[in-house]
């Protein structure tokens, strides 16, 4: 067995999902508060392009990754306006998020087309790199690899072990009931939005910045809506979203590796087959009912301020 090359598959198959992980978290904080923001697509392709257009103006990796967390951001800003305060509905607000930032970003990232972004380091761990297969694999990644582990572990601290997370949940599950008690509810559904847009931004910097690294238009191809499913695939926690990517990302890699295993099948069903089984893993999950749906009481509803 080709050990070499079954290291290189692990080592892209971390690579590949590392944007749908930094986009899922971000879909799940806002939908932990029970904001449903079909706009992520938008939002990753956005940051896409801030965080290109960042590093080819000579800014580091940390610079690029910021300005790319703050486009999403503020374009997310836009979603919480509409859908918080003048009470727009979040499906149809969602959607046109999503095609205002892939419509934006090819006009504004036209200039940039054909144009490379600059090598970003990678970061080897010591000794652990050095272990036979897994060692290249898993221990020899750009820092963004690592920032996306590390952000899944923080969200989950957040969420279960602090009183600001317990707050967000119960937003969340039952907003009257937290409005109730002194909470602002808008407060904390904007300060989520917002947070998950930073995030959707940085997975869609991944994109331009590591993956590819170029911007093309609609480069983003369906990965925000992929997101989505995936938050609802791992019952709306932080550590089954990683598990989630990463199944996802191998049957990206997988499929592209097909030809050299010698398995004969069309192009294709190739392509489609990532998205194959995300739909059929949520078909499974639904079929299980209420036992494997966990849905935020509150998600999706608008809330009004009663007088």
């Amino acid at each position: 067995m080709d050990y070499s090359l079954l290291s290189s598959i692990l080592h892209a198959i971390l690579v590949a999902s590392t944007p749908l992980v930094f986009a899922g978290l971000g879909a799940l904080i806002q939908e932990r508060a029970g904001v449903l923001n079909l706009g992520i697509e938008g939002l990753m392709i956005v940051g896409a392009l801030a965080g290109f257009a960042t590093a080819l103006a000579g800014y580091p990796l940390l610079v690029s990754v910021i300005a790319a967390a703050l486009a999403g951001s503020a374009l997310a800003a836009i979603f919480a306006l509409l859908v918080l305060r003048l009470y727009a509905n979040p499906v149809a607000t969602g959607l046109a998020l999503t095609l205002f930032g892939l419509g934006l970003s090819a006009l504004a990232g036209a200039q940039y087309v054909g144009q490379a972004a600059p090598q970003v380091s990678v970061w080897t761990i010591p000794l652990l790199s050095q272990l036979p297969v897994v060692g290249h694999a898993l221990f020899s990644h750009d820092p963004l690899v690592y920032l996306s582990i590390l952000m899944a572990a923080l969200l989950w601290w957040f969420l279960k072990k602090t009183r600001a997370g317990l707050i967000l949940r119960a937003v969340g599950e039952n907003h009257a009931s937290a409005h109730s008690l002194g909470f602002s509810v808008m407060g904390i559904r904007f300060l989520a939005i917002a947070a998950g847009g930073a995030l959707a931004g940085i997975g869609g910097s991944y994109l331009t910045l590591v993956q590819t690294p170029l911007f093309v238009e609609g480069m983003t191809a369906g990965r925000g809506w992929i997101a989505l499913a995936l938050v609802v695939f791992a019952s709306w926690r932080p550590f089954r979203v990683i598990a989630g990517a990463y199944l996802f990302g191998s049957v990206t890699i997988l499929q592209l590796h097909s030809q050299a295993f010698g398995i004969s099948i069309p192009a294709q069903w190739l392509s489609m087959l990532p998205y194959l089984v995300t739909i059929m893993a949520l078909v499974m999950i639904s079929a299980r009912g209420e036992k494997g749906l966990a849905a935020p009481g509150s998600l999706g509803k608008i809330f009004r301020v009663s007088r």
